[in-house]
């Protein structure tokens, strides 16, 4: 089976504005070892509680490629990887947490959420530094962790970690599928229904009465089969191509989105600084499924020139990456306040400018749903591919990945609301991977060699902060979902609104 942790640095190595240097082949994935590719290895001096800031330059060593990513290209597909629909939810997001508390806890779980993807880092480098290896993912990382953990129990079971790693790993690249699903077909319904009554004109209050159509679950049928033959494409130098079509059309629609919101924002004063305690854990779902990019900081570290400066443009793009989210949050709820939808995007005014916004990202997601769903469908079809003749196994390939994706429009069709897909997605996966397991990672990596009992607070705060955010975010979301009255609208009925 191929290692998740390859795939994920295939993936985002595709993400670049270059695609000459964006690209690799399925047969190369398949025929070459990635445990032979370069990596780094942290100072045999560091200490375990310092984290990234004291690295040694001196202790990073190059094994592989010399045609690796620079720092600017890494920087680009870090900021590619943290920006998706997620970011279009968090104006809803702040909305359940109130205006000055969503903000502050955005720039807390973003603080916290980098925190732990250094410790990742750094458990990496120390088990690369002592079973001198060139690489090892996150999946291998948790699984030495165990075995070098004092308790018995875990050493007999290290492999768990590895399963447990890639289990959370399809739960959450799957439930980004089933995301773009209800995203792709809350925004088509929105501009077919408004079609009739586009106009050119954004800018005065106008209510427009939306000409109902068929259900949203019908048009995630409708794109159905357009997306299972967008995951047939098994090559990843032809997904690059969709790659950049979908940078390109996100990023303008990102700059529109802004455009708009900036512009002539209500008096803030109606709204609540801090919302009831009820919502507040599907904010937290919310922020984490943005914040989830945990999965990807040591494949593009290992595919850097110079690893070295890896610490650096891992704070740099997540400082990037926090301020962007606090203030597309902040902003998209002091402009539509509590009429504020699942996307920012169903918010948008119904003229042709913004219409176009709405489609422009919606292709920019659809083109994304083959580079999510590579990853999971990488880890799982070589179980059903090895076990089918060689004459078959082509159409076995094909008919997995069919029934994996009818299983995620199927997921979508069942909770067709966007808000609560997303932060049920980021409470049950997103948080375990990104909050959860580093920091107790980090205590069983460390245990033998001695840890301060400062930091062994700090890991076990975040572990049982996270696990919390894991129990109440999953229960209030199934809540939210068993109470049908209490759902917004799933349609936007005004054009523009009033300022």
């Amino acid at each position: 089976m191929v290692p998740w942790s390859s795939l994920l640095e295939a993936v985002f190595h595709l993400c670049s504005f270059d695609p000459t240097k964006a690209t690799m082949s399925t047969e190369r994935l398949r025929n070459e070892d990635y445990q032979d590719y370069s990596s780094t290895d942290a100072s045999p001096e560091e200490s375990p509680s310092e984290g990234l800031g004291n690295f040694s330059p001196g202790a990073y060593q190059r094994f592989g490629e010399s045609n690796n990513t620079t720092w600017f290209q890494t920087l680009i597909h870090l900021l590619k990887g943290n920006i998706g629909t997620g970011l279009l939810g968090l104006p809803l997001a702040v909305k359940n947490a109130g205006i000055l508390l969503g903000p502050l806890s955005l720039l807390v779980i973003g603080v916290v959420a980098v925190h732990c993807m250094g410790i990742l880092v750094k458990c990496a480098h120390h088990f690369c530094h002592r079973l001198n290896k060139p690489f090892v993912d996150y999946g291998d990382t948790v699984m030495y962790g165990l075995e070098a953990s004092p308790s018995p129990w875990l050493r007999n079971h290290a492999h768990w970690g590895r399963r447990t790693v890639d289990f959370f790993l399809i739960v959450t690249q799957l439930g980004f599928c089933c995301v773009y699903f209800v995203f792709l077909a809350d925004n088509f319904k929105q501009v077919v229904e408004a079609a009739n009554r586009t106009t050119n004109n954004c800018h005065n209050n106008e209510t427009v009465i939306l000409t109902p159509t068929m259900d949203s679950r019908l048009y995630m049928l409708a794109f159905l089969p357009f997306l299972v033959l967008l995951v047939f494409i098994r090559n990843l130098r032809v997904l690059s191509i969709f790659s950049l079509l979908a940078n390109m059309s996100m990023l303008v629609s990102l700059v529109m989105i802004y455009q708009f919101i900036v512009q002539r924002i209500p008096n803030p004063s109606h709204l609540p600084l801090v919302a009831s305690w009820r919502t507040y854990p599907l904010f937290f779902g919310t922020a984490i499924f943005a914040f989830e990019g945990i999965g990807m900081v040591l494949p593009l570290e290992n595919k850097m020139k110079d690893p070295q400066k890896f610490p650096l443009i891992l704070y740099l793009g997540m400082a990037i990456v926090t301020v962007l989210y606090i203030s597309l949050g902040s902003l998209g709820y002091l402009q539509f306040g509590a009429s504020i939808q699942g996307s920012i995007t169903l918010n948008l005014p119904n003229c042709w400018l913004y219409q176009s916004v709405k489609l422009l990202y919606s292709i920019g997601i659809f083109f994304t749903y083959g580079l999510q769903f590579y990853v999971p469908a990488e880890i799982i079809m070589p179980f059903f591919v090895s076990r089918a003749p060689e004459q078959c196994r082509l159409l076995v390939d094909l008919s997995v990945r069919t029934a994996m994706v009818c299983l995620t429009c199927m997921l979508a069709i069942l909770i067709p609301r966007l808000d609560l897909v997303i932060s049920l997605v980021g409470s049950v996966s997103s948080s375990a991977l990104a909050l959860v397991i580093p920091p107790l990672l980090e205590i069983a990596t460390y245990s033998s060699e001695g840890l301060r009992p400062l930091t062994i607070a700090k890991d076990a705060l975040i572990s049982v902060l996270g696990f919390a955010g894991f129990m109440v975010g999953t229960y209030e979301a199934l809540a939210e979902l068993a109470q049908p009255s209490a759902a917004p609208n799933s349609t936007n009925s005004t054009g523009a609104f009033a300022y």
